[in-house]
């Protein structure tokens, strides 16, 4: 399959998918979740759930201060509030059983907002750092190799490509959450981390495979490059399609607290496949290209 050649379409393909996932975040954001805003999170369970009005109406005598109500499942309504004392709490599970007749509590979460801001910035700050970091260690990991691309040239390519896999799912989630009101916290940014190392492992596999072939094979470099490319191919796609297959598994028959934990995981695997290797190698072979041409007109003055 010609890979390197047709680089241009994938090219234009990511970079649609880039824009219109950074315009969906800059336009929405995301709705985040308590652990982030700080609140409370009520989930519980009805013999005959009620509308959402309904429950909203017979809570209405609390001050709960912008509340949302979430159906989930055939039976189950997710409450999410201020935060609340216990005592607020007990009253509240009361007015429910009182109204609704049958009514059993299935989790109960509270955060406050200087909590849900600290983790907020504990997982900004651990993303920072991790790219950083896996950065320097691509660039040692392939010091050896001096031509003709710089080992740090692998890196930035990495993580390139881990900036795609990411990017793409948080511009989802922006969408889901201005249209679904589906809201992020701790169980996204473990997505995003786990999205992170997938995409960088099957990366780095398929630039581990055209440094090999450096140092064997005979041809130009774009020609060593598009083999190396063929050679992974298929151990790429198998290995994510037996993961996406579990996680689809996960997403419908998971249950709602891990649902989005698991399609965020799927849009990402999905994009890191894609982009370890109609991305990465391409990108790597474009740049060899510009700076064997700038060199040339250099040379030339």
């Amino acid at each position: 399959m010609t890979i390197i050649k047709r680089r241009a379409i994938w090219y234009l393909f990511s970079g649609t998918l880039i824009a219109l996932s950074i315009a969906a975040l800059a336009t929405f954001g995301l709705k985040q979740g308590i652990d982030f805003t700080g609140g409370t999170m009520l989930s519980v369970r009805f013999e005959n759930r009620p509308a959402t009005t309904e429950a909203e109406k017979a809570l209405s005598i609390y001050d709960l201060n912008a509340i949302t109500i979430q159906p989930a499942g055939d039976s189950d309504l997710i409450f999410r509030f201020k935060t609340i004392d216990e005592d607020t709490h007990d009253k509240i599970m009361q007015t429910l059983q009182s109204t609704f007749g049958n009514v059993t509590e299935l989790e109960y979460n509270a955060i406050g907002p200087v909590i849900g801001e600290e983790l907020r910035h504990k997982s900004i700050n651990s993303l920072v750092i991790i790219f950083l970091l896996i950065t320097a260690f691509i660039a040692w990991s392939f010091r050896r190799v001096s031509a003709p691309v710089q080992s740090w040239k692998y890196g930035l390519i990495v993580m390139f490509t881990a900036f795609h896999d990411v990017i793409i799912p948080v511009g989802v989630f922006a969408l889901l959450g201005k249209y679904m009101n589906v809201e992020i916290g701790t169980p996204f940014i473990a997505a995003i981390l786990t999205i992170m190392g997938y995409s960088i492992n099957d990366t780095i596999v398929v630039l581990d495979r055209v440094r090999e072939n450096l140092q064997k094979a005979t041809g130009t470099f774009e020609e060593i490059a598009e083999k190396s490319v063929n050679q992974t191919m298929v151990r790429s796609f198998n290995t994510s399609l037996t993961t996406v297959l579990a996680l689809i598994a996960v997403y419908f028959f998971g249950g709602d607290s891990i649902k989005y934990f698991a399609l965020a995981l799927i849009i990402g695997i999905l994009t890191g496949t894609y982009s370890s290797i109609f991305i990465a190698s391409p990108l790597l072979v474009a740049w060899n290209r510009w700076t064997r041409r700038k060199a040339v007109a250099k040379a030339g003055k």
